[in-house]
């Protein structure tokens, strides 16, 4: 059948309080969904976008970074931190899941950015956030390179580097299919094992292990092991351990269907907050003690604290086995990175704030023109770890990504408010949408001020850090990236000049906008397999 292009009816303001409603006039005829239609396939099922959403971040910032973060600031500190991140984050999915159902765009909430809040702000994130993307591959990489430490060191630091950089180009350069399904085995194998590790860590606190019972011991005897200073210092670790649960949004542009897909997705998070986040961290501060020489950015070992929990037990097999899915996890991180990575820039392309040669993808959907810069400039900053320590390095790099992802979620959730605001202003109602979140307005606001709230505290830590004196070098390792995110603000509003805000009157909320074929409501179905149905719609919508 031969289609039409899009056409949207223009709005004008009516210059006083009261708007008329904005009416879409949709040129062709259209047997189904249409509408946000780029050159990447739309060949991701529902399954893969809930396992994306599910487990593709968990990776370096839990099952690493839990350590650095304990030791800072001890069972309390750390539990809390996680549990003021995963409140944020929270809130950042469902304005994802919103903003991903009604605009599922290549870079997502970049393009949400330079619809509703302002081009420059755009361009400060979108080219923020490539760079972020790439930092995660490095650190991913030279993870990985720690994780190997466990079992040998007899391969040079170089030569892990580049060989797991081999494995997450070619997860990337194969079809996005393959990508997909990859990255459910891989969130299928964490998902699978944080069962494993939630049953053995209380069998081994209740006096399982060989050290005999422990209970809340860490926590009667050092809560926090620094203090308030302590608690803010782990939540640049959290934040970095969240960060790419906002790759959701992203993956909805190669999503068959995202008005099926995302609110999935986005009823998903609860479990990945509650299993791996909360749980597993409760987990490890009551089998590993703050004080113990090799957590990761220690004395020793430079281990995870998982790993040590089993290993000082007395359970090697289970260590060994813990170790291995990390170094899953790992990679699997850093290859969504590279996803991420290269679908921003095609979404900037998009926004005129990047070469046109990026919107292009050949027959079966790779963006090559953005995965190569990526991957290159990603596995460059790996080679980092072969002249430092792969603490130091996860250090400024979980840092930098931290307030990356801190303007990123604040974005998302004012991109949010502002796409509501303009969608009542024309008239529109929130039952029009094609999934409405239920925590709207309260999860917006929440998420975009403790965005803001942290960003001081991390300013803060650059100034007076954690057990070291203040030093102009200390400052800018920490806090580059809100210099860069300002450099890159300024210099893109010079260019862009007019209003320091899209006016609501202008915005034409149709334009790239998903459109979708009403469901035919079906039968309820009965019997054991209708029963099944409901509970795990319950679980995840």
């Amino acid at each position: 059948m031969e289609t039409r292009e899009t056409g949207v009816a223009a709005y004008q303001g009516s210059g006083d309080d009261i708007h008329e409603k904005q009416t879409s006039v949709i040129g062709g005829d259209y047997d189904g969904d249409h509408g946000a239609d780029t050159e990447l396939k739309r060949s991701l099922s529902t399954r893969h976008l809930t396992m994306i959403a599910l487990g593709s971040s968990i990776g370096m910032g839990l099952w690493l970074g839990s350590g650095t973060s304990l030791a800072s600031g001890g069972p309390a500190g750390i539990f809390l931190g996680y549990c003021l991140a995963g409140s944020m984050i929270w809130c950042v999915s469902h304005s994802i899941g919103e903003m991903a159902c009604l605009y599922p765009l290549p870079s997502a909430f970049v393009q949400w950015t330079g619809k509703f809040v302002d081009p420059a702000a755009a361009f400060a994130l979108g080219w923020s956030y490539w760079f972020s993307y790439c930092i995660t591959i490095a650190n991913e990489l030279q993870a990985a390179n720690t994780i190997i430490k466990f079992w040998t060191d007899a391969v040079p630091i170089a030569g892990w580097i580049s060989i797991w950089l081999v494995v997450i180009v070619l997860i990337n350069v194969g079809a996005v299919t393959l990508f997909g399904e990859i990255e459910v085995i891989a969130s299928t194998i964490k998902f699978g094992w944080i069962f494993v590790v939630i049953i053995s860590m209380i069998v081994m606190s209740a006096g399982g292990a060989g050290y005999g019972p422990v209970g809340f011991r860490y926590w009667n005897e050092m809560a926090f092991t620094n203090g308030f200073k302590g608690f803010l210092s782990v939540m640049p670790t959290c934040i970095f351990a969240m960060s790419g649960s906002e790759n959701a949004g992203l993956v909805a542009a190669e999503t068959a269907n995202p008005r099926k897909s995302v609110p999935r997705a986005v009823g998903s998070i609860w479990l990945r907050l509650s299993l791996f986040y909360l749980i597993g961290s409760l987990m490890i501060t009551i089998n590993v003690s703050p004080q113990n020489e090799d957590l990761f950015g220690g004395t020793g070992t430079n281990a995870s604290p998982f790993v040590i929990a089993y290993r000082d037990a007395g359970i090697p097999v289970l260590a060994h086995m813990m170790n291995a899915v990390i170094l899953v996890s790992v990679i699997s991180t850093g290859s969504i990175s590279g996803y991420g990575g290269s679908r921003t820039t095609m979404g900037l392309a998009y926004l005129n704030m990047a070469p046109k040669i990026f919107q292009r993808a050949d027959k079966v959907g790779r963006p090559w023109y953005g995965l190569v810069p990526t991957f290159v400039l990603g596995g460059g900053l790996a080679y980092l770890n072969v002249s430092e320590s792969g603490a130091d390095v996860f250090g400024w790099f979980s840092n930098l990504t931290s307030l990356f992802t801190l303007f990123g979620w604040g974005m998302i959730c004012l991109s949010h408010i502002r796409m509501r605001a303009v969608w009542a202003r024309q008239g529109r109602t929130a039952e029009e949408l094609p999934w409405k979140s239920w925590i709207y307005p309260w999860g917006a606001w929440w998420g975009l001020i403790m965005c803001f709230l942290l960003i001081i505290v991390q300013f803060y830590l650059a100034v007076w850090p954690l057990g070291s004196p203040s030093s102009a070098e200390n400052f800018f390792a920490n806090y580059v990236s809100i210099i860069l995110v300002v450099v890159l603000w300024l210099g893109a509003r010079i260019y862009f000049r007019g209003r320091w805000w899209v006016d609501l009157d202008t915005i034409q909320l149709d334009e790239g906008r998903r459109f979708y074929k009403d469901d035919v409501e079906k039968p309820r179905e009965k019997g054991v397999k209708g029963v099944a149905k409901r509970v795990a719609g319950a679980i995840f919508n």
